[in-house]
């Protein structure tokens, strides 16, 4: 089962942050956000389906975001949890750690924005087309 957002680039893409990464709604993008891979992104978890929802929310579940912008692409896992809600309107962030709110898409996920692909990076700043595909198994 799987979701689909689709976002872009921004100039201040710096992808530097070390225990999170974010796409949001938004259009724009301050340099303070060191999480943020991409804006204006098509989706936010509140549109998501109630099926794909509800399989993330079991702690079995294994949840997979694959980046791709540019030909690069870079595949981040973690897990899902009972208490994950897919409500948030404006942006959905993955996290290295156990904290859920309503924006949080994914746990312990194996790497955060500072870990991922520098070439991956480079391309969101220079505004490249972000797709983001969220996997439940």
């Amino acid at each position: 089962m799987e979701e689909v957002i689709h976002a872009r680039g921004h100039e201040n893409v710096s992808a530097e942050h070390a225990s999170t990464f974010e796409v949001t709604s938004d259009d724009h993008l301050t340099p303070a956000g060191d999480c943020i891979l991409g804006v204006g992104a098509d989706r936010v978890p509140a549109d998501f389906d109630a099926e794909f929802v509800a399989a993330c929310q079991s702690a079995d579940a294994t949840i997979t975001v694959t980046l791709a912008a540019d030909g690069y692409t870079e595949t981040v896992s973690g897990r899902g949890h009972p208490s994950l809600v897919f409500e948030n309107e404006r942006s959905a962030v993955g996290r290295t750690s156990d904290y859920v709110d309503d924006r949080t898409i994914v746990l312990d996920a194996d790497k955060a924005a500072g870990g991922l692909d520098r070439d991956l990076v480079a391309a969101l700043t220079d505004g490249a087309d972000l797709t983001v595909t969220l996997t439940v198994e």
